[in-house]
């Protein structure tokens, strides 16, 4: 396996087969820079907008960003607009292209079709995506190369969908690559050796047939290869639990506090049983990001497709919804619905640590919240600043802070949403001013608790 792109020439061979790849989210970069470093060329069609905005986005996934702009300079990754019609991508003719170069052009040949849902534009798939007569893509496809080209197909679809496209396509070597294994910060680690490598296939045993993906799935803590089906179902089994472990330590936060007693140990001793694990016990706001709820509406839908109760789920996602406004709630309980005219600081805005993102994370309820109450919030946000002020331009009670102990004399109340695990939590910076700390995912620890001399609010626990 090449990893290391010093060791790859600056040019391929004309006669080089190419990874043709459609998409454009942190999967499709991300699958584009593996494969890159595998020593393939690939080429990615995109809508420049939305790839340019995932790369923003993501910015903080630095490793990642070198690569793939390594890879741009050397034209292993060569990436081209979607055309409207997916013909052309599946065409020979469609290497008749201005940013490829002549020389480049003789004798390409792909060597797999890659997919990502829902990345394809609607005149692929029609308007109504859950109507598989309306995937333009699949005639296409099979009209216009050769059939013993791989396809893999990645995304999240009610149960079912990606089984019955593979079907359509009249090609055997058919595969579903669900990107349970991607985490946010190491994306390019977690894909290049991935904690669980999850496959699809159309027809059985035929895994051989995609060889350049046998160095990922020989890396792999976990490779698991059933049929397409079954991969669907495992993935969607996967995230609902998880969704459901997130969502039951949130529920039990709430008797926890009726109760006086810390969750967060509840949770260590719950960890310690090996029937149950460590892993998605935390209390706190809730899940956010865009895989969980994704799953979740996915999951839903195909309940409906079938007739058959959601009940748990249903639950998952009330519990989620609500949680996600109960640090606000216990802020408005300590002033006594006094809390008009306020200043905050909030520290923290993306769905998870380490994330820039802030899809699905409370901070968008909170804020909601704060500003009915025409409350000023300070927001130290982290890698996550970008896209909260893309989101928020302008807003006049949104004031960005570059430190954390910036403004926090002027705040009557602090507000942790998330943090990083690598900075340590001011604590003596929150003891000077003495603001009341409202821990919205149970940051602090319970000795950093005791050493507070203003008021504590946690999910769960309490000073």
């Amino acid at each position: 396996m090449s990893s290391n792109p010093s060791n790859q020439s600056a040019h391929k061979s004309a006669n080089q087969p190419v990874c043709v790849l459609v998409g454009q989210s942190i999967d499709a970069v991300t699958t584009a820079t593996v494969l890159a470093s595998l020593d393939q060329v690939v080429h990615l069609y995109a809508d420049e907008d939305a790839l340019n905005q995932t790369l923003a986005t993501y910015n903080f996934e630095h490793q990642l960003q070198a690569l793939w702009q390594l890879y741009m300079t050397k034209k292993t990754i060569i990436v081209l607009p979607i055309p409207s019609d997916a013909k052309s991508v599946f065409d020979a003719s469609r290497f008749n292209n201005s940013r490829i170069d002549e020389k480049e052009k003789e004798g390409i040949s792909p060597s797999l079709y890659w997919l990502f849902y829902p990345e394809l534009p609607t005149s692929w798939t029609g308007h109504n995506q859950s109507s598989l007569t309306d995937e333009f893509w699949i005639n296409q496809l099979n009209a216009s190369s050769n059939p013993q080209v791989p396809l893999i197909l990645s995304g999240i679809k009610p149960l079912g969908v990606f089984a019955r496209i593979a079907e359509q396509c009249q090609r055997p070597w058919v595969y579903y690559v669900p990107f349970v294994f991607l985490q946010d910060g190491r994306s390019y680690t977690s894909m290049l050796i991935p904690m669980l490598w999850l496959m699809g296939e159309k027809t059985p045993n035929s895994v051989h047939k995609i060889g350049l993906l046998q160095p990922l799935m020989a890396g792999a803590k976990q490779a698991y290869v059933t049929d397409i089906s079954t991969t669907e179902f495992a993935r969607s089994a996967i995230m609902s639990m998880l969704a459901t472990r997130v969502s039951f330590m949130n529920e039990w936060s709430r008797l926890a506090d009726s109760q006086g007693v810390d969750i967060t140990q509840v949770s260590t001793i719950m960890g310690l049983d090996e029937r149950i694990g460590k892993s998605y016990l935390k209390a706190g706001w809730g899940f956010g990001g865009q895989t969980l709820p994704a799953e979740i509406e996915a999951l839903e839908q195909t309940y409906a497709d079938s007739q058959h109760d959601n009940h748990l789920m249903q639950a998952v996602k009330a519990i989620n919804a609500d949680q996600k406004e109960l640090i606000f709630r216990k802020f408005w309980q300590y002033y006594d619905g006094n809390i008009e005219d306020k200043t905050v600081t909030i520290w923290g805005a993306s769905y998870k640590a380490g994330s820039g993102r802030t899809s699905g994370s409370a901070i968008h309820p909170l804020l909601s919240l704060l500003w009915s109450y025409n409350i000023t919030t300070q927001v130290y946000a982290g890698e996550a600043q970008a896209e909260l002020a893309r989101l928020y331009p302008s807003h006049p009670l949104l004031q960005f802070i570059a430190e954390p102990e910036q403004g926090l004399n002027q705040a009557q109340g602090l507000f942790i949403m998330a943090w990083s695990i690598h900075q340590p939590i001011p604590i003596h910076a929150i003891n000077e001013v003495a603001v009341p700390v409202f821990d919205a995912q149970n940051l602090l620890k319970s000795a950093q608790i005791q050493t507070l001399v203003s008021h504590y609010v946690g999910i769960g626990r309490s000073k």
